[in-house]
Formats: structure tokens, C-alpha cells, sequence
């Protein structure tokens, strides 16, 4: 099949070349042109593992092409995918400028031949009808145009403008660093919609990914395809992330009470989650959640509820939860060092989550706020925003280019981001660098046994430290 898609972040470019390896024809648009030229190289612009490679094999065969036409990529796709951000406002609710600016593009160049137009970024409930009454003013628009031009005695003359189409909300369920896997391996595709036309070409789409094909493990059943109205899928992406960041907040509520009576938070973890009804799950404690998704949508469906009447006191009480969280750090510090004001702190890892490279909402910028309003001087080693030279957001930082350069000299250290490479670092020695070995832990993620032996004082969240 023909496909369009209009975006080229994390959703957009994954699903893009993605949906290219499995054999579709793809147009994928961005309006940044140095971010097209790097794609027409073969080079991702974002860090997510195996999608470079596929980028490279899709552009050999010829499968996918990058663009700054928009209109050419409409008279392209049979399936228009809209993937641009939807990024929050102070308010909560999301900014759906950018959808709005491709929905009116769309409309301004539709002409003739039916098209799916895809609501593929996570937008306010209801958007799929607004996303169609923008479209329709963007024809309009662009009729009003022909017949500004063509005079008034002609304008009569001049055929009008018809278009065919449908709109689809198909929300993402993709995790950074995991996006591709995901892609071919999802636990489920949601397809909102009203048209059974428009509903049978999106099946057809990924039907590949339905049977299977691409999965690591081809011999489980088919994907399953749920099909809802619009309204119901657009609500489906925001209910599962909010529900996920409450189930995080949760247990990181519990970690707090077990660090105050001397439960280990990993064991009591580990007791509810063999509950089939509860399951293993989003249930890691920590210094919260963060990124583009988890934040951003909970504040929307919050601002949503508000719009109608309804206040959301669970979730509002998770965003609570996930706000004190992250200054949990700062206090497990305070109670190591004491006074933290002239001493050098070190964060291992900076990223929300690891195997990505954004920095987006992410906990390590909240610790380094605190760490130099309190006088202390902060460093810094994460294995991507290291590599890349990557600074923003990270003014008062110092970026060193491997652990044992980030322990050196340091009194305390913290783990932000549970890279998989931090599990087998040089503890022994980054001890013996330290002034003072302390481990912060923030993620639960080292042995204690093990980082005591090293030398630390090691720290953990809602575990005991006996």
C-alpha cells in the first residue's frame, strides 16, 4: 500500500520505516530540511535501537523516501498517517497547533482518490471529528483561492474540488528504546473509526504485523485488532498510559512506607506482582516517571475531565506522588552528606529511561535543579548524552565521558537511568576514587550486597539497609 507519513519524531519515524520493511511504499514528510537531509543519508535523527539499520535497508530497496512536499506526499498515500507532536501547555492540555497546521495542509492538497487520514499522535478526545472538520476547511480554503484567482465572472467556470476520505485514530503504544520491537511485536493495534472502508484498509495495512511475520516469535496467535468509534480509541491511548503512571506512583508510595517500618519495596513488589490480577509490571519504585507520554498525558486527560465537570483526584494524586518522588533523591542525599552545599555530586545516567536519548520531562533534570540550588557541584555520565554532546537543559552540569571520570573526586553518587551497561561498571575502583562512596540507587536497579562489598554505602529506595 501507498503511505504517507506527516512527522518524523519518535512515533513518526518508526512507524514510517517500520511499516516500509514490511513492504509498503512510504512518503515520509517533515518540514525540517537539515532533519530530511540526515534521513535521505540513512541516518535516524533520534537514538532507538535497529531503527537506523532498517532506515538503510528501506532506502536501498526503495521502500521509503524522505520529503519536505507535503503535497506530494498527500498525492502519494492512500494512508495518511498525521504524526506531528502534540507537546503540553501550561494548562495541561495539549498544543494541537501542529495537528491543525497538517490537517489544513491535507485539505489544501486533496484532490480527487480516497484517502484514510490517520490520527497516529495522541490527541484530545474527540479530535477525530475536529481533524475532519479541518480538513474540510482546508479544501474550502483552497476552492476560495481558485476562485480568487480565476475573477468573478469566471468563477462559475471552474469545478469544484471533491475529496474522499476518512478519518482513523489509531493510537501509539510504542516505548522509547524498545519502538521497533514493539512495532512488530505489539500487544494490540486500535483501530477508532466509523467507515468500514477506511476500518478494512487500515487491517489490510497491518496485516503483516497482525499474522505475525515480522514477530520474534512467529508461532503466537495473531495480533488482536480491536475496533472502537473514535472517541473510545482516542480515550483507550490516554486511559493506558494513566493508568501505567498510576501504577508506578503506587508502588513508589509503598517504597516510602517500607522504607519508614523496614520492608524491602523489591520483595513486596515481587509478592503482589505474582498476582495474575496485578502482575510484575510498571512495578519498579524509583525516583518517578517521566518523557514525552507519561506527564503529557496524564495532565491532558486531567484538563479533560475538568472540560466536563469531573475532577480526577486519583490522577491527580499520582502526578502528587510523582513530584515529591523526584526530589526523594535530594533527601537520601541530605541524609548521607548531610550538608550538600560545596560538595560534587554524580548522576549515572541522565536520559528518563534507558536506550533512548531524550531528555524530555526526565527526573535528572529535577535533581540537578535542587543539587545547584543547594550549592553542590553536579556531574554527569549517561552512555548517549555523553557520546552526542548533547547540553541542553544541562547548564551547571559538567559531562564527563565515562564512569570512572564521573566518580573521581565525588562524594556521592546517583543512579538516574538503569542503562544495562551500569550493571557491570568498575564499582571497586569508582569507590576508590570517591571522597565519600555513597550510593544513591535511585532506580533500585544494583545489588546491595554487592555495591557494599565494592565499598559503598549503598542506598536504595524503600529497601532496608540492613
Amino acid at each position: 500500500m501507498r503511505v504517507c507519513v506527516i512527522g518524523t519524531g519518535y512515533v513518526g519515524l518508526v512507524t514510517g520505516a517500520c511499516l516500509a520493511h514490511i513492504g509498503h511504499d512510504v512518503i515520509c514528510v517533515d518540514n525540517n530540511e537539515e532533519k530530511v537531509k540526515i534521513m535521505k543519508s540513512g541516518q535516524s535523527p533520534i537514538f532507538e535501537p535497529g531503527l537506523s539499520d532498517i532506515m538503510q535497508s528501506t532506502i536501498n530497496t526503495g521502500k521509503i523516501q524522505f520529503s519536505t512536499d507535503l503535497a506530494a506526499g498527500v498525492a502519494h498515500g492512500e494512508i495518511l498517517f498525521i504524526a506531528v507532536g502534540t507537546p503540553p501547555l501550561p494548562t495541561g492540555e495539549s498544543d494541537t497547533r501542529y495537528v491543525e497546521a497538517v490537517a489544513r495542509g491535507i485539505g489544501a492538497h486533496l484532490d480527487g482518490g480516497y484517502k484514510v487520514i490517520v490520527n497516529k499522535s495522541t490527541v484530545p478526545i474527540g479530535s477525530g471529528d475536529w481533524v475532519r472538520m479541518i480538513v474540510l476547511d482546508g479544501i474550502a480554503e483552497r476552492q476560495n483561492t481558485l476562485i480568487t484567482a480565476g475573477g468573478s465572472p469566471s468563477y462559475d467556470k471552474l469545478p469544484e474540488i471533491t475529496a474522499e476520505f476518512d478519518v482513523v485514530s489509531n493510537p501509539e503504544f510504542l516505548r522509547e528504546g524498545s519502538a521497533v520491537y514493539d512495532t512488530f511485536n505489539p500487544d494490540r493495534i486500535v483501530l477508532g473509526g466509523n467507515s468500514p472502508r477506511a476500518i478494512a484498509m487500515m487491517q489490510e495495512l497491518y496485516a503483516p504485523i497482525v499474522q505475525r511475520k515480522f514477530a520474534t516469535d512467529s508461532s503466537l496467535p495473531p495480533v488482536s485488532v480491536l475496533v472502537t468509534d473514535l472517541s473510545s480509541a482516542e480515550m483507550i491511548k490516554y486511559a493506558a498510559n494513566a493508568f501505567l503512571a498510576t501504577k508506578i506512583s503506587f508502588i513508589n508510595e509503598v517504597a516510602n512506607i517500607c522504607d519508614r517500618v523496614g520492608a524491602d519495596v523489591t520483595q513486596v513488589a515481587k509478592g503482589i506482582g505474582l498476582d495474575s490480577r496485578i502482575g510484575n509490571k510498571f512495578l519498579n519504585a524509583g525516583i518517578g516517571w517521566g518523557g514525552s507520554c507519561f506527564p503529557k498525558d496524564v495532565a491532558a486527560l486531567i484538563h479533560t475531565a475538568d472540560d466536563y465537570g469531573y475532577e480526577t483526584q486519583l490522577l491527580k494524586a499520582a502526578v502528587s506522588v510523582n513530584e515529591r518522588q523526584r526530589v526523594l533523591a535530594i533527601e537520601k542525599l541530605q541524609q548521607a552528606l548531610k550538608i550538600l552545599k560545596g560538595k560534587t555530586v554524580g548522576l549515572l545516567g541522565l536520559t528518563f529511561k534507558p536506550d533512548t536519548d531524550d531528555m524530555r520531562d526526565a527526573p535528572a533534570l529535577n535533581i540537578i535543579e535542587q543539587l545547584n540550588r543547594l550549592g553542590a557541584r553536579v556531574k554527569a555520565y549517561d552512555p548517549i548524552v555523553s557520546q552526542t554532546g548533547m547540553r541542553h537543559g544541562l547548564s551547571g552540569v559538567l559531562v564527563e565521558t565515562d564512569a570512572e571520570r564521573l566518580a573521581d573526586g565525588c562524594d556521592a553518587l546517583v543512579l538516574v537511568t538503569e542503562w544495562q551497561q551500569f550493571k557491570n561498571l568498575d564499582y571497586v575502583k569508582m569507590a576508590q576514587l570517591m571522597s565519600h562512596p555513597v550510593m544513591i540507587d535511585g532506580r533500585n536497579f544494583l545489588d546491595p550486597e554487592t555495591m557494599v562489598r565494592a565499598g559503598f554505602q549503598y542506598v536504595g529506595i524503600g529497601r532496608s539497609n540492613r
